[in-house]
């Protein structure tokens, strides 16, 4: 079966990147310029820059038309060991998604609002707080950007009676961020559970993300447990999927021992 000439020209594109012609941050062409240098029709070039757009090799700014994404490898959100203090912390990062943003050689920035509120019913479960009361949790939401990308939003939720008052309340919470505030104050996180599911974005997620409407986000709800087994923070994360890869690593079942000789 042929190739479609929309699948063609994004291949054709997608190489031009990959070899410079067009840098990361670079605008590309008009659709009408393509057009008239004979490589498709205007619906061809349209459906070539959305795949180059699904792809995570370009986005839309508005005015600007459509650019090299600045991020044209994926960014690695290593599940098993980025909250590790070392990760968490290197080069006096604040917290791992800095970090790995860093480790891209692009510059972290978070604009976060902070606030005293009422979870969603089930945060409030997990927290075990009263999802009717005002003001039990403290709420961290943040849209984080690698550059000038957004490329996250992340809300993390954490009881009032942990949070409240301390530097969890600030708007920079230090080398390694929310999860080194925490150990400081005795309610180190030593288990963690993520959930991750696949949909589509809210509106308002979308136009935050500058992702097409019909672009499939990652959810990742992210439950953090004391040595004790209570819940000290719930992060809920919208990730644009074409942006990033998610990996976890853990020990399966160890080889028998060599039983003792006689």
């Amino acid at each position: 079966m042929a190739t479609p000439r929309w699948k063609q020209l994004a291949d054709e594109l997608a190489n031009e990147i990959s070899e410079g012609v067009y840098l990361p941050g670079a605008k590309l062409p008009k659709i009408a310029d393509l057009v008239a240098a004979g490589r498709g029709s205007r619906t061809t070039v349209q459906r070539a820059y959305g795949e180059l757009t699904e792809r995570g090799l370009t986005i839309g700014v508005q005015k600007r038309g459509t650019i090299v994404s600045p991020i044209l490898g994926k960014i690695h959100r290593d599940g098993t060991g980025r909250y590790m203090r070392v990760a968490r912390e290197q080069n006096g990062a604040r917290g791992a998604f800095a970090a790995e943003i860093e480790r891209l050689g692009m510059d972290p920035v978070s604009s976060t609002d902070i606030s005293r509120g009422r979870p969603p019913a089930r945060i409030a479960e997990l927290l075990d707080v009263d999802p009717s009361a005002p003001d039990t949790v403290l709420i961290r939401a943040r849209i984080m950007s690698a550059s000038e990308i957004v490329v996250q939003l992340a809300t993390s939720y954490l009881p009032g009676s942990v949070a409240f008052g301390t530097q969890l309340e600030q708007q920079d919470t230090g080398p390694g961020g929310s999860k080194s505030r925490l150990e400081e104050l005795g309610h180190g996180q030593r288990t963690i559970t993520e959930t991750i599911n696949v949909r589509s974005p809210s509106p308002s997620e979308a136009s935050t993300l500058a992702i097409p409407k019909e672009r499939q986000v990652y959810e990742i709800t992210h439950v953090a447990r004391s040595a004790e087994g209570r819940v000290v923070e719930v992060c809920v994360h919208v990730v644009s999927t074409p942006l990033w890869t998610l990996s976890y690593t853990w020990p399966i079942d160890p080889p028998d021992a060599p039983a003792d000789e006689a």
